[in-house]
């Protein structure tokens, strides 16, 4: 395969699905391109993972349009707050947004901005219609293709317990991303089985 030229990133998806081809064709040399996958696509990085809940209600009540309407206002007011601490938006996959930080403490600090500006517009809407999001947050390797996509343990870990541990405005932590920030922040231990999983997590105080 040639190899990408000097101003295109080496994380993209195609290199990457052609180095998975070049496996299979020559499995001989699988440690050395598994080598070479780890080296140019991983990132050792903060991963926050945002979900939106309480959407049956009202896309039976007010329609997708309304659903989607809510989404779209979440990503207006989510965005800056992460940006403004220095994080990237990688991946918007329906109701969830997928997001990188060089430090947890960063991704901590977003996610308690999400929440705070999330909590100021409800108080303008009527109940059916008020944001609430949910927030996970891992820390460790992570594979990164070109800032569209990411997989990895952490990532795996943050998804679950943004999506199917934390309520609204709870922002969860996994042990590597606790181990990161001071001492000194409060939070609280938890265990939790989630799909045969056996987790350990800390709630921000």
């Amino acid at each position: 395969m040639t190899e990408p030229a000097q101003d295109e990133p080496l994380n993209t998806r195609a290199r990457l699905d052609a180095l998975l081809s070049r496996i299979i064709e020559e499995p001989e040399r699988r440690g050395e391109i598994a080598a070479g996958i780890a080296r140019d696509f991983t990132q050792r990085q903060a991963v926050l993972v945002l979900d939106m809940s309480g959407f049956s209600r009202t896309t039976q009540v007010h329609g997708v349009v309304a659903f989607l309407m809510m989404i779209h206002q979440m990503r207006l007011l989510a965005t800056p707050a992460i940006t403004g601490r220095n994080g990237r938006v990688i991946k918007a996959e329906a109701d969830n947004l997928y997001c990188l930080f060089d430090q947890v403490a960063d991704a901590v600090a977003a996610a308690r901005e999400i929440i705070s500006r999330l909590a100021t517009v409800n108080v303008l809407m009527p109940a059916d219609r008020r944001l609430y999001a949910s927030i996970g947050i891992g820390f460790g390797d992570i594979l990164v293709l070109a800032d569209e996509d990411l997989f990895g343990d952490e990532v795996n870990l943050a998804s679950k317990l943004g999506e199917d541990v934390a309520q609204g405005g709870m922002v969860l932590l996994t042990e590597a991303a606790r181990a990161e920030l001071d001492p000194a922040i409060p939070s609280t231990p938890e265990r939790v089985s989630v799909s045969g999983l056996a987790l350990v997590y800390h709630a921000l105080a």
